[in-house]
């Protein structure tokens, strides 16, 4: 159990790599507008606070790896729960889908890792 709740805190650690580098260095991009839902105009208007959200997603990024390489269960929780809890506003406030791609990894990173304990 252990190695499969790794694996899945790694998933969500990288999912939110992905994000940083779509947020901070991609924005304005056609692609990253496409999988946002935004028009060209917003992206360049919004390009400093995507920017500002994809530096907390590596601050997400770092906590999970940190608790990864220093096998810190209370890390991976703490981490975790963040990205849960940012994962549930981001639906109620931006999108739904956020709880897919953001919460749902999460939880199930967070499930494993309370049984692998």
């Amino acid at each position: 159990m252990k190695i499969a709740a790794d694996v899945l805190v790694a998933i969500v650690a990288l999912l939110h790599l992905y994000f940083l580098v779509l947020e901070m260095f991609l924005w304005t991009a056609p692609r990253t507008r496409a999988a946002f839902g935004t028009t060209e105009e917003f992206a360049v208007a919004s390009k400093t606070l995507a920017a500002n959200q994809g530096l907390y997603n590596g601050f997400l990024v770092a906590g999970l790896a940190y608790g990864l390489i220093a096998d810190s269960f209370a890390f991976q929780v703490f981490f975790l729960i963040c990205v849960i809890v940012a994962g549930l506003y981001g639906a109620a406030t931006a999108s739904r889908r956020i709880l897919l791609v953001q919460a749902l990894p999460g939880a199930l990173a967070l499930a494993a890792v309370l049984l692998a304990r």
